[in-house]
């Protein structure tokens, strides 16, 4: 929930209700941009 909520900044409140599996899809979404927006520009 951590990583969701500072990266789309999110209250945990909105996370509540999420089942794991959705909660877990938009984890894997924010892994993602963080990692498009820290990737080195090579």
């Amino acid at each position: 929930m951590a990583d969701v909520a500072m990266l789309f900044h999110w209250p945990p409140i909105a996370m509540q209700t999420m089942e794991v599996g959705e909660l877990m899809a938009w984890r894997q979404r924010a892994v993602e941009r963080h990692n498009q927006q820290h990737a080195s520009a090579d």
